[in-house]
């Protein structure tokens, strides 16, 4: 069985792993720009792709997957055999851990991003063919609307959904329970975050996205508002 404390172990290496904020490093080594102070004052890729450009947007988006991949794939490996019955929830536990550093990073003041490209990684593993089904949806959104809050919204209900649809008459069994809590908690979790945007949504208020490529460091506090960062 899975020793008490190695839960701990899991828990906060994946978390410490999801905390490392790459769109915040990206933006001071690339422009010396405290990503914090300019464009919405997220985190997340889509800031860092509308304020320094798309190539920058696109490495922050992969960086912040595989912070989500990659701990989940490797990290439970390390305290639990694959064949034990706990394996399956220490890679949630490592999951849902990853996801919470990039949303709330100890280093940044427990203010970190909206956890949708973590997400992405973290559910490549635990569910990938509904994570294909999620992609399908955030892709299609976004093609129509160009709004990336309602698109990610979208693909967190979708693979919620799809993750049912998979585990079926399994859903809460013993060794699947985990990953189906999992598949209510994290969309309704993206969902909370987005919270905002889902009122400017439904306002008709949120703005479309288009790539940057110019520092906004000279604006004002005022002007930034939180958007649908990833």
């Amino acid at each position: 069985m899975f020793a008490d404390y190695y839960w701990f172990f899991v828990a906060a290496t994946s978390y410490l792993a999801g905390s490392v904020p790459f769109g915040l490093l990206t933006a001071k080594i690339v422009a010396g720009t405290d990503i914090r102070k300019v464009g919405s004052g997220n985190i997340g890729a889509t800031n860092v792709a509308r304020t320094l450009g798309a190539k920058w947007g696109i490495l922050v988006l992969l960086l912040d997957a595989l912070k989500g991949f990659l701990p989940v794939l490797f990290i439970p490996a390390l305290f639990v055999s694959s064949d034990s019955p706990d394996f399956d929830h220490a890679r949630v536990l490592s999951g849902v851990a990853t996801i919470l550093g990039h949303m709330f990073p100890i280093w940044l003041g427990f203010r970190g991003g909206k956890g949708v490209a973590t997400s992405l990684g973290v559910i490549m593993v635990l569910g990938p063919w509904s994570t294909l089904i999620a992609v399908g949806a955030f892709a299609l959104t976004f093609l129509v609307t160009r709004i990336v809050a309602l698109s990610s919204i979208l693909a967190a209900l979708a693979f919620g959904l799809a993750q049912f649809v998979q585990l079926d008459a399994s859903t809460f069994t013993h060794q699947k329970w985990s990953l189906a809590l999992f598949s209510i908690a994290v969309p309704l979790l993206i969902i909370v975050r987005h919270w905002s945007n889902l009122g400017r949504i439904l306002r008709g208020e949120e703005k479309k996205f288009q790539f940057g490529g110019r520092n906004k460091a000279a604006e004002s506090p005022s002007e930034i508002k939180q958007d649908e960062e990833a």
